[in-house]
């Protein structure tokens, strides 16, 4: 009897083996089938967004097509279409109408920027509109001379930075590098394609701080394409935490932690003076007065010699022009009276408008951003000085024209404590 249950039970054990395997199978399948769904979906998702974000190529195929039909020309057009010896490399897009990417041509490292029209979304299924374009290249018309074409540039320069005695020179300037292939005049493709580039405000102020070296070289341009030299180390300080851990990590401790990587601090007091001198030069400058709305440390970056580079002009806006738009914008609280990310003024509750004078000038802002850069690492021996004066100038109020002494007394006082800390070391 027992001879016969041995196989039975045999059986059975056999059977319930071969139903785990089975279902360790299915589980398997399904698991594998689950990892390739979710893949698949998420590089669909990725490749979405850097299909819709990264389309250089149709910039320059619109650029080239419109060089090609002799509407726009300048300094980087034969190499960018013809010769094609300017090269784009990595995609560095954030929003799919403003085309950036690392750029190559000959020697020159640079950035490459590059506007597209408006962009279209539709379902899928769907057929795709035709682009809309904005004309950006009808201005001059045909027959426009030269010396109108000045007159347009110096009236735009006008209606931007207000009345100023150096316009003049600052539209000879600007003809300068409207003469792309330096033949000694502009001709109509060119003129257009600068009227593009002056109509982008962070073109145009670029061009007016690249003089003093707080902005990347315009290295060259072809329509409202156009590359920048590139600034090897950005942001000034800050570590990019994966979103997950953004509300995790305690405030305090990220900005402990955004100081971890940083230059060694005779560098970070060289590459502080650098702000310290946009400050200063954008404070009543040969062009006006010019306000940071944005002072972040991502805005900003430092070559190898640890020289300073603004790399987002956008976060500038002269002073004329934002004293215009608080004039016009209507307000019940302060908090309805801020331009940018910190460029604010208090609300007049008997007229509800917004007041014009800014609430802090840029020195004091300069100042808050670089106070722990600063004072991490700084020597035993003045820290305890230049602590007392980073909090000075961090308390400084209302408008810089307002308090031309004192605003003139911190800065200098602050660029001489750090310079003889450093006029001795190489770094200087």
């Amino acid at each position: 009897m027992a001879k016969g249950l041995f196989p039975r039970a045999w059986v059975k054990k056999s059977f319930y083996f071969q139903a785990r395997i089975s279902f360790v199978r299915v589980n398997y399948l399904f698991l594998t089938w689950l990892t390739v769904l979710v893949g698949s979906w998420v590089f669909y998702v990725q490749y979405s967004a850097y299909t819709e974000l990264c389309r250089g190529h149709e910039c320059k195929n619109a650029i080239c097509d419109k060089y090609r039909r002799g509407i726009i020309d300048g300094s980087a057009c034969s190499s960018l279409c013809d010769k094609e010896t300017l090269y784009m490399g990595r995609c560095l897009s954030t929003l799919p109408n403003n085309q950036v990417y690392t750029g190559s041509w000959g020697d020159h490292d640079g950035i490459i920027h590059c506007k597209l029209g408006e962009v279209v979304h539709y379902e899928l299924g769907e057929e795709p509109e035709p682009r809309r374009e904005t004309p950006v290249f009808d201005k001059p018309t045909r027959g426009t001379s030269v010396e109108k074409f000045k007159e347009m540039v110096f009236n735009h320069l006008k209606s931007k930075l207000g009345e100023q005695a150096n316009l003049a020179s600052l539209v000879s300037q600007i003809l300068s590098v409207a003469d792309g292939n330096r033949d000694g005049r502009v001709s109509l493709p060119e003129a257009r394609s600068t009227w593009a580039l002056l109509q982008m405000d962070e073109v145009l102020l670029g061009l007016l701080l690249q003089d003093r070296g707080h902005t990347p070289r315009l290295i060259g341009y072809c329509g409202d394409l156009y590359m920048t030299e590139r600034v090897p180390y950005g942001p000034l300080y800050g570590l990019s935490l994966p979103w997950p851990l953004v509300s995790w990590v305690p405030s305090g401790l990220q900005r402990s932690m955004d100081q971890w990587f940083t230059p060694s601090w005779p560098r970070k007091a060289k590459i502080s003076m650098g702000l310290l001198e946009l400050v200063e030069d954008i404070f009543h400058g040969t062009y006006g007065s010019f306000l940071i709305c944005d002072l972040a440390a991502a805005h900003f970056g430092y070559t190898d010699r640890h020289e300073l580079r603004l790399t987002n002009t956008q976060a500038v806006v002269p002073e004329e022009e934002f004293r215009r738009t608080m004039r016009a914008l209507k307000c019940e609280t302060d908090a309805d009276c801020i331009y940018g990310a910190d460029c604010e003024t208090s609300c007049d509750l008997s007229e509800r408008r917004c007041r014009e004078e800014p609430f802090r000038p840029n020195l004091a802002k300069a100042c808050e951003a670089l106070k722990d850069y600063l004072l991490r690492g700084a020597p035993s021996g003045m820290r305890e000085e230049l602590e007392r004066q980073l909090y000075a100038c961090m308390a400084l109020k209302g408008s810089a024209g307002q308090m031309n002494m004192e605003h003139s007394l911190i800065l200098n006082n602050l660029k001489a404590l750090l310079w003889k800390q450093i006029s001795h070391t190489k770094d200087s």
